[in-house]
């Protein structure tokens, strides 16, 4: 059985600490397929929203989320 993986790389740091996870989970349990979402601050950027509508959805269709640290300064409320 395959086991769909999302991948949220989030920003910055995010990005390359998820890089080198994916390579640890490759090497311990081969074989998974992995999904890659481009929800975070650069999505924001561009849509005004971290994540699609739908992100609840999308994200049911797998089997376990890998999220990335997700955060720029620029997007502060306050």
């Amino acid at each position: 059985m395959t086991h769909r993986i999302a991948v949220i790389p989030g920003d910055g740091v995010g990005r390359e600490v998820i890089a080198e996870a994916r390579k640890a989970v490759d090497t311990l349990a081969p074989g998974l397929e992995w999904n890659e979402l481009p929800w975070g601050t650069r999505h924001f950027h561009e849509t005004g929203a971290m994540m699609p509508p739908d992100a609840l959805d999308i994200a049911r269709r797998h089997d376990a989320i890998l999220l990335g640290a997700v955060g720029d300064p620029r997007c502060r409320t306050t």
